[in-house]
Protein backbone atom coordinates (compact mmCIF):
# COMPACT_ATOMS: atom_id res chain seq x y z
CA UNK A 1 0.00 0.00 0.00
CA UNK A 2 2.83 2.32 0.82
CA UNK A 3 3.87 2.60 -2.83
CA UNK A 4 0.46 4.04 -3.78
CA UNK A 5 1.18 7.17 -1.74
CA UNK A 6 4.64 7.99 -3.05
CA UNK A 7 5.01 11.73 -3.47
CA UNK A 8 5.18 13.02 -7.00
CA UNK A 9 8.79 13.85 -7.97
CA UNK A 10 9.58 17.56 -7.94
CA UNK A 11 9.99 19.24 -11.31
CA UNK A 12 12.96 21.60 -11.89
CA UNK A 13 10.52 24.53 -11.66
CA UNK A 14 9.23 23.21 -8.30
CA UNK A 15 12.79 23.02 -6.97
CA UNK A 16 13.49 26.62 -7.98
CA UNK A 17 10.25 27.84 -6.41
CA UNK A 18 10.99 26.03 -3.13
CA UNK A 19 14.55 27.38 -3.18
CA UNK A 20 13.21 30.89 -3.72
CA UNK A 21 10.75 30.57 -0.80
CA UNK A 22 13.53 29.46 1.53
CA UNK A 23 15.84 32.24 0.32
CA UNK A 24 13.10 34.76 1.12
CA UNK A 25 12.81 33.16 4.56
CA UNK A 26 16.60 33.26 5.09
CA UNK A 27 16.71 36.90 4.07
CA UNK A 28 13.82 38.05 6.28
CA UNK A 29 14.01 36.00 9.47
CA UNK A 30 17.17 36.56 11.48
CA UNK A 31 15.35 36.43 14.87
CA UNK A 32 13.24 33.25 14.67
CA UNK A 33 13.91 30.20 16.86
CA UNK A 34 17.42 28.97 16.13
CA UNK A 35 16.49 25.29 15.64
CA UNK A 36 13.74 26.08 13.14
CA UNK A 37 16.08 28.39 11.23
CA UNK A 38 18.80 25.73 11.12
CA UNK A 39 16.31 23.20 9.73
CA UNK A 40 15.23 25.60 7.01
CA UNK A 41 18.82 26.41 6.04
CA UNK A 42 19.65 22.68 5.88
CA UNK A 43 16.65 22.21 3.59
CA UNK A 44 17.88 25.11 1.46
CA UNK A 45 21.34 23.49 1.24
CA UNK A 46 19.76 20.25 -0.06
CA UNK A 47 17.67 22.13 -2.65
CA UNK A 48 20.71 24.01 -4.00
CA UNK A 49 22.54 20.66 -4.28
CA UNK A 50 19.57 19.28 -6.28
CA UNK A 51 19.64 22.29 -8.62
CA UNK A 52 23.34 21.66 -9.19
CA UNK A 53 22.70 17.97 -9.98
CA UNK A 54 20.13 18.91 -12.63
CA UNK A 55 22.54 21.36 -14.29
CA UNK A 56 25.70 19.24 -14.09
CA UNK A 57 24.44 15.68 -13.86
CA UNK A 58 26.42 13.12 -11.84
CA UNK A 59 28.58 10.03 -12.34
CA UNK A 60 25.51 7.99 -13.37
CA UNK A 61 23.72 10.44 -15.67
CA UNK A 62 24.33 13.42 -17.94
CA UNK A 63 22.24 16.60 -17.53
CA UNK A 64 18.93 16.58 -19.43
CA UNK A 65 18.62 19.66 -21.65
CA UNK A 66 14.84 19.96 -21.18
CA UNK A 67 15.17 19.91 -17.38
CA UNK A 68 17.99 22.47 -17.54
CA UNK A 69 15.84 24.76 -19.71
CA UNK A 70 12.88 24.48 -17.30
CA UNK A 71 15.12 25.26 -14.34
CA UNK A 72 16.71 28.23 -16.12
CA UNK A 73 13.36 29.65 -17.19
CA UNK A 74 11.99 29.50 -13.66
CA UNK A 75 15.21 30.87 -12.16
CA UNK A 76 15.16 34.01 -14.31
CA UNK A 77 11.44 34.75 -14.19
CA UNK A 78 10.89 38.47 -14.29
CA UNK A 79 10.31 40.07 -10.87
CA UNK A 80 10.90 36.78 -9.00
CA UNK A 81 14.53 37.76 -8.38
CA UNK A 82 15.85 34.29 -7.48
CA UNK A 83 19.39 35.22 -8.54
CA UNK A 84 19.32 38.41 -6.47
CA UNK A 85 18.09 36.49 -3.42
CA UNK A 86 20.76 33.82 -3.85
CA UNK A 87 23.55 36.42 -4.11
CA UNK A 88 22.28 38.40 -1.10
CA UNK A 89 21.79 35.28 1.04
CA UNK A 90 25.07 33.61 0.12
CA UNK A 91 26.86 34.78 3.32
CA UNK A 92 24.13 33.05 5.38
CA UNK A 93 24.78 29.64 3.81
CA UNK A 94 27.36 27.09 4.92
CA UNK A 95 30.53 26.56 2.90
CA UNK A 96 29.25 23.57 0.89
CA UNK A 97 26.05 25.40 -0.04
CA UNK A 98 28.07 28.45 -1.10
CA UNK A 99 30.22 26.29 -3.37
CA UNK A 100 27.14 24.63 -4.90
CA UNK A 101 25.37 27.98 -5.34
CA UNK A 102 28.46 29.41 -7.07
CA UNK A 103 28.46 26.50 -9.52
CA UNK A 104 24.72 26.88 -10.14
CA UNK A 105 25.08 30.59 -10.94
CA UNK A 106 28.07 29.89 -13.19
CA UNK A 107 26.24 27.19 -15.16
CA UNK A 108 23.07 29.27 -15.59
CA UNK A 109 25.01 31.97 -17.46
CA UNK A 110 25.53 29.47 -20.31
CA UNK A 111 22.07 27.86 -20.41
CA UNK A 112 20.00 28.69 -23.47
CA UNK A 113 16.21 28.78 -23.53
CA UNK A 114 14.86 28.81 -27.09
CA UNK A 115 18.33 29.78 -28.32
CA UNK A 116 18.56 32.78 -25.95
CA UNK A 117 20.88 33.34 -23.01
CA UNK A 118 18.12 34.57 -20.73
CA UNK A 119 20.59 35.11 -17.87
CA UNK A 120 21.97 38.00 -19.92
CA UNK A 121 18.52 39.61 -20.23
CA UNK A 122 18.02 39.32 -16.47
CA UNK A 123 21.43 40.79 -15.64
CA UNK A 124 20.93 43.71 -18.05
CA UNK A 125 17.85 44.62 -16.01
CA UNK A 126 19.69 44.08 -12.70
CA UNK A 127 23.19 45.42 -13.28
CA UNK A 128 23.46 46.59 -9.68
CA UNK A 129 24.09 42.93 -8.78
CA UNK A 130 27.58 43.43 -10.20
CA UNK A 131 28.13 46.07 -7.50
CA UNK A 132 27.48 43.40 -4.84
CA UNK A 133 29.70 40.81 -6.52
CA UNK A 134 32.63 43.22 -7.00
CA UNK A 135 32.41 44.50 -3.42
CA UNK A 136 32.68 40.86 -2.38
CA UNK A 137 36.44 41.13 -2.83
CA UNK A 138 36.42 43.16 0.40
CA UNK A 139 34.94 40.22 2.33
CA UNK A 140 37.45 37.43 2.96
CA UNK A 141 34.77 34.74 3.35
CA UNK A 142 32.83 35.68 0.22
CA UNK A 143 35.54 36.89 -2.18
CA UNK A 144 36.24 33.63 -4.03
CA UNK A 145 32.54 32.74 -4.40
CA UNK A 146 31.49 36.17 -5.62
CA UNK A 147 34.61 36.41 -7.80
CA UNK A 148 33.79 33.14 -9.58
CA UNK A 149 30.19 34.32 -10.13
CA UNK A 150 31.42 37.67 -11.42
CA UNK A 151 33.69 36.09 -14.04
CA UNK A 152 30.78 34.06 -15.39
CA UNK A 153 28.49 37.10 -15.49
CA UNK A 154 30.99 39.16 -17.50
CA UNK A 155 30.90 36.52 -20.22
CA UNK A 156 27.97 38.69 -21.33
CA UNK A 157 29.34 41.69 -23.22
CA UNK A 158 26.77 44.18 -21.91
CA UNK A 159 27.60 43.19 -18.32
CA UNK A 160 31.36 43.52 -18.92
CA UNK A 161 30.77 46.95 -20.45
CA UNK A 162 28.87 48.04 -17.34
CA UNK A 163 31.76 46.97 -15.08
CA UNK A 164 34.40 48.62 -17.28
CA UNK A 165 32.45 51.88 -17.43
CA UNK A 166 31.73 51.94 -13.70
CA UNK A 167 33.87 53.31 -10.89
CA UNK A 168 34.52 49.70 -9.86
CA UNK A 169 37.27 49.19 -12.42
CA UNK A 170 39.58 51.39 -10.31
CA UNK A 171 39.08 49.08 -7.32
CA UNK A 172 40.74 46.19 -9.13
CA UNK A 173 44.12 47.96 -8.98
CA UNK A 174 43.87 47.60 -5.19
CA UNK A 175 42.12 44.21 -5.06
CA UNK A 176 44.97 42.68 -7.12
CA UNK A 177 47.35 43.67 -4.32
CA UNK A 178 45.32 42.46 -1.34
CA UNK A 179 47.48 40.65 1.23
CA UNK A 180 45.42 37.44 0.91
CA UNK A 181 47.14 35.64 -1.98
CA UNK A 182 44.09 33.63 -3.13
CA UNK A 183 41.83 36.67 -3.22
CA UNK A 184 44.45 38.80 -5.00
CA UNK A 185 44.91 36.03 -7.60
CA UNK A 186 41.15 35.74 -8.09
CA UNK A 187 40.82 39.50 -8.58
CA UNK A 188 43.69 39.38 -11.10
CA UNK A 189 41.88 36.61 -13.03
CA UNK A 190 38.70 38.72 -13.18
CA UNK A 191 40.66 41.82 -14.21
CA UNK A 192 42.30 39.87 -17.04
CA UNK A 193 38.92 38.54 -18.19
CA UNK A 194 37.51 42.09 -18.24
CA UNK A 195 40.40 43.35 -20.37
CA UNK A 196 40.69 40.50 -22.87
CA UNK A 197 37.35 38.76 -23.47
CA UNK A 198 35.24 41.30 -25.39
CA UNK A 199 37.62 42.85 -27.91
CA UNK A 200 35.54 45.75 -29.26
CA UNK A 201 34.28 46.78 -25.81
CA UNK A 202 37.81 46.71 -24.36
CA UNK A 203 39.24 48.76 -27.27
CA UNK A 204 36.50 51.36 -26.80
CA UNK A 205 37.06 51.47 -23.02
CA UNK A 206 40.86 51.86 -23.33
CA UNK A 207 40.59 54.57 -25.99
CA UNK A 208 38.09 56.53 -23.90
CA UNK A 209 39.92 56.14 -20.57
CA UNK A 210 43.52 55.90 -21.80
CA UNK A 211 45.19 58.46 -19.50
CA UNK A 212 43.44 57.46 -16.28
CA UNK A 213 43.74 53.73 -16.88
CA UNK A 214 47.44 53.62 -17.77
CA UNK A 215 48.42 56.08 -15.04
CA UNK A 216 46.96 53.61 -12.52
CA UNK A 217 48.27 50.54 -14.37
CA UNK A 218 51.82 51.88 -14.46
CA UNK A 219 52.07 53.21 -10.93
CA UNK A 220 50.09 50.56 -9.05
CA UNK A 221 50.85 47.40 -11.02
CA UNK A 222 53.97 47.68 -13.22
CA UNK A 223 55.85 49.63 -10.51
CA UNK A 224 54.41 47.64 -7.61
CA UNK A 225 56.83 46.44 -4.94
CA UNK A 226 55.20 43.00 -5.22
CA UNK A 227 56.98 40.65 -7.62
CA UNK A 228 53.86 38.62 -8.52
CA UNK A 229 51.88 41.79 -9.21
CA UNK A 230 54.60 43.07 -11.58
CA UNK A 231 54.88 39.71 -13.33
CA UNK A 232 51.12 39.39 -13.90
CA UNK A 233 50.81 43.03 -14.95
CA UNK A 234 53.54 42.96 -17.60
CA UNK A 235 52.15 39.69 -19.02
CA UNK A 236 48.64 41.17 -19.24
CA UNK A 237 49.98 44.41 -20.74
CA UNK A 238 51.58 42.38 -23.55
CA UNK A 239 48.30 40.51 -24.14
CA UNK A 240 46.43 43.81 -24.39
CA UNK A 241 48.87 45.73 -26.60
CA UNK A 242 49.60 42.83 -28.97
CA UNK A 243 45.89 42.27 -29.64
CA UNK A 244 45.02 43.67 -33.06
CA UNK A 245 41.79 45.22 -31.82
CA UNK A 246 43.89 47.48 -29.53
CA UNK A 247 46.29 48.68 -32.25
CA UNK A 248 45.33 52.36 -31.78
CA UNK A 249 45.93 52.09 -28.02
CA UNK A 250 49.25 50.31 -28.65
CA UNK A 251 50.46 53.08 -31.00
CA UNK A 252 49.65 55.65 -28.35
CA UNK A 253 51.35 53.63 -25.60
CA UNK A 254 54.68 53.34 -27.47
CA UNK A 255 55.00 57.11 -27.94
CA UNK A 256 55.34 57.75 -24.18
CA UNK A 257 58.77 58.20 -22.63
CA UNK A 258 57.36 57.35 -19.17
CA UNK A 259 56.09 54.02 -20.50
CA UNK A 260 59.48 53.34 -22.09
CA UNK A 261 61.30 54.15 -18.84
CA UNK A 262 59.12 51.64 -16.93
CA UNK A 263 59.70 48.96 -19.58
CA UNK A 264 63.47 49.45 -19.52
CA UNK A 265 63.45 49.06 -15.73
CA UNK A 266 61.48 45.80 -16.09
CA UNK A 267 64.03 44.56 -18.66
CA UNK A 268 66.70 44.90 -15.98
CA UNK A 269 64.80 42.79 -13.40
CA UNK A 270 66.53 39.71 -12.03
CA UNK A 271 63.42 37.64 -12.83
CA UNK A 272 63.74 35.97 -16.24
CA UNK A 273 59.97 35.69 -16.68
CA UNK A 274 59.49 39.45 -16.09
CA UNK A 275 62.37 40.23 -18.47
CA UNK A 276 60.85 38.11 -21.25
CA UNK A 277 57.35 39.58 -20.87
CA UNK A 278 58.86 43.09 -20.76
CA UNK A 279 60.76 42.33 -23.98
CA UNK A 280 57.50 41.49 -25.78
CA UNK A 281 56.24 45.00 -24.97
CA UNK A 282 59.62 46.73 -25.45
CA UNK A 283 59.88 45.38 -29.01
CA UNK A 284 56.78 47.44 -29.90
CA UNK A 285 58.70 50.63 -29.00
CA UNK A 286 61.65 49.49 -31.14
CA UNK A 287 59.46 48.46 -34.09
CA UNK A 288 57.54 51.76 -34.21
CA UNK A 289 58.66 53.44 -37.46
CA UNK A 290 57.41 56.84 -36.27
CA UNK A 291 59.25 57.13 -32.98
CA UNK A 292 59.01 60.55 -31.33
CA UNK A 293 62.38 62.25 -30.85
CA UNK A 294 62.40 61.82 -27.08
CA UNK A 295 61.95 58.06 -27.51
CA UNK A 296 64.81 57.97 -30.04
CA UNK A 297 66.94 59.99 -27.62
CA UNK A 298 66.37 57.56 -24.74
CA UNK A 299 67.10 54.51 -26.91
CA UNK A 300 70.29 56.09 -28.34
CA UNK A 301 71.50 57.15 -24.88
CA UNK A 302 71.01 53.59 -23.59
CA UNK A 303 72.03 51.82 -26.81
CA UNK A 304 75.20 50.11 -25.55
CA UNK A 305 73.48 48.85 -22.36
CA UNK A 306 70.51 47.53 -24.35
CA UNK A 307 72.67 45.77 -26.93
CA UNK A 308 74.75 44.18 -24.15
CA UNK A 309 71.56 43.04 -22.42
CA UNK A 310 70.13 41.47 -25.58
CA UNK A 311 73.43 39.73 -26.41
CA UNK A 312 73.03 37.62 -23.24
CA UNK A 313 69.24 37.37 -23.49
CA UNK A 314 68.18 33.75 -24.09
CA UNK A 315 65.19 31.56 -23.36
CA UNK A 316 65.59 28.22 -21.59
CA UNK A 317 64.19 26.46 -24.68
CA UNK A 318 65.00 27.31 -28.27
CA UNK A 319 62.40 29.61 -29.81
CA UNK A 320 62.90 30.74 -33.39
CA UNK A 321 60.29 33.48 -33.20
CA UNK A 322 61.85 34.97 -30.06
CA UNK A 323 65.31 34.92 -31.64
CA UNK A 324 63.95 36.58 -34.81
CA UNK A 325 62.20 39.28 -32.75
CA UNK A 326 65.36 39.90 -30.72
CA UNK A 327 67.50 40.19 -33.86
CA UNK A 328 65.02 42.70 -35.31
CA UNK A 329 65.05 44.79 -32.12
CA UNK A 330 68.88 44.80 -32.10
CA UNK A 331 68.94 45.95 -35.75
CA UNK A 332 66.41 48.73 -35.04
CA UNK A 333 68.36 50.05 -32.04
CA UNK A 334 71.76 49.79 -33.76
CA UNK A 335 70.47 51.78 -36.73
CA UNK A 336 69.03 54.68 -34.71
CA UNK A 337 70.56 58.07 -35.25
CA UNK A 338 69.90 61.06 -32.99
CA UNK A 339 68.64 64.22 -34.64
Amino acid sequence: MKSLFKSKPKTPADLVRQTRDLLIYANRNPDTRETKREEKLMELTKLIRELKLILYGNSQSEPVSEACAQLTQEFFKEKENTLRLLIICLPKLNLEARKDATQVVANLQRQQVQSRLIACDYLEANLDLMDILISGYENTDMALHYGAMLRECIRHQSVARYVLDSEHIKKFFDYIQLPNFDIAADAAATFKELLTRHKSTVAEFLSKNYDLFFAEYNSKLLESTNYITRRQAIKLLGDILLDRSNSAVMMRYVTSRDNLRILMNLLRESSKSIQIEAFHVFKLFAANQNKPQDIVGILVANRSKLLRLFADFKLDKEDEQFEADKAQVVREIAALEPK
